[in-house]
């Protein structure tokens, strides 16, 4: 599968892998990551005019995928998009350091009934979503369906 891959708004600094010819962008390990990648997403969905109702389903699952990394997982944090032009499907990645020894203070802080609906959520936004450890790293990745 080919992807058409986004321009970076900033320059690419993923300490994980090589980023993809400007499809990646870094994040900080801290809560407002979410919101900064929501940012990032909305523009370069903008950019391919992407329709409402998919940008929102992409918006909200970039934010599942990193709300889980920042809760979950260990430095660094890394946002990849990119658009198959024959599908159409908007491709995400989230890539973080691998799983933490513990929660982050939020997910620490709940009752289990307050937390655990993220890939409830992300299931019902995708057309698929799955993750993989490869050394040094986790990547947690979906598809939207995005028609233009």
């Amino acid at each position: 599968m080919t992807y058409a891959y986004a321009p970076a708004l900033s320059p690419p600094q993923a300490a994980t892998r090589p980023p993809r010819s400007g499809s990646a962008w870094p994040l900080a390990h801290r809560p407002e990551a979410a919101g900064e990648a929501r940012k990032i997403t909305k523009e370069i969905l903008a950019q391919w005019r992407v329709a409402d109702e998919a940008a929102d389903s992409v918006l909200l699952t970039v934010s599942e995928l990193v709300t889980n990394a920042v809760e979950h997982a260990q430095p660094p944090l890394n946002l990849e998009l990119s658009r198959d032009p024959g599908t159409r499907r908007v491709h995400i990645e989230v890539v973080d350091g691998g799983p933490a020894a513990t929660d982050g203070d939020w997910a620490a802080s709940c009752t289990p009934d307050e937390h655990g609906r993220g890939l409830e959520i992300i299931d019902q936004l995708t057309a698929a979503h799955g993750d993989h450890q490869e050394p040094g790293h986790a990547i947690h990745w979906a598809d939207v369906n995005a028609r233009a």
